[in-house]
C-alpha cells in the first residue's frame, strides 16, 4: 500500500529540519488516513519539496498537498484548487486563482476538523475535473519529478 512507501519521501525530506520533517509526516498520514484509496504525486523541485494527493495521477487533479520550502521554516498544507472552495473561516491564504493553503509550523497548527471539512468538498471537486474514468487509479505513491538543483536548507 502507497502509505508505507515512503523510500523517495523520507531521502527527499533529508535536508529539512526535524520538526519539519516530523509535522510533514504527521499530515501526510493525517491525509492518507482520510483518502486511502487517493494517490499520492511526490515532486522535488529546486524550491519546494511537495506531495499532493489526487484521484488520478495527474497534477491538475490534485486536491490537498503538503509542501516544504527549502527556507526549512514551515509548511503549506494547500487546496490546488483552493480558489473554488468555500472558506467560510477565511482562514486559507492565497490571492491567486487557484492555490490556497494553511501556513503550518507544527501541528497543533492545523485545524483538523475544518480541514476535513474542506478536504471533503476538495476531492468532490477534483473528482468532478476528472473526464475519464479510465485516469482514476487508486493507492499509489508516485514521484513525479526530481529536479537535480535543489537550494540548502542547513
Amino acid at each position: 500500500m502507497a502509505k508505507e512507501d515512503v523510500t523517495d519521501l523520507m531521502k527527499f525530506l533529508e535536508p529539512f529540519p526535524d520538526h519539519i520533517k516530523e509535522t510533514a509526516l504527521w499530515m501526510r498520514e493525517f491525509v492518507w488516513d482520510l483518502y486511502p484509496k487517493a494517490n499520492e504525486l511526490i515532486y522535488d523541485n529546486y524550491n519546494a519539496l511537495a506531495f499532493g494527493w489526487s484521484p488520478t495521477d495527474r497534477m491538475g487533479h490534485i486536491f490537498c498537498s503538503v509542501a516544504a520550502y527549502r527556507s526549512g521554516k514551515n509548511l503549506h498544507f494547500g487546496f490546488y484548487w483552493g480558489s473554488q472552495i468555500k472558506d467560510p473561516k477565511k482562514l486559507l491564504l492565497g490571492k491567486g486563482n487557484q492555490y490556497r493553503y494553511l501556513l503550518i509550523t507544527k501541528k497543533e497548527d492545523l485545524p483538523k476538523t475544518y480541514v476535513k471539512q474542506l478536504l471533503k468538498e476538495a476531492f468532490a471537486n477534483s473528482l468532478m475535473k476528472v473526464k475519464d474514468s479510465k485516469q482514476l487509479v487508486q493507492g499509489q505513491t508516485i514521484t513525479k519529478s526530481v529536479s537535480p538543483a535543489k537550494r540548502r536548507t542547513k
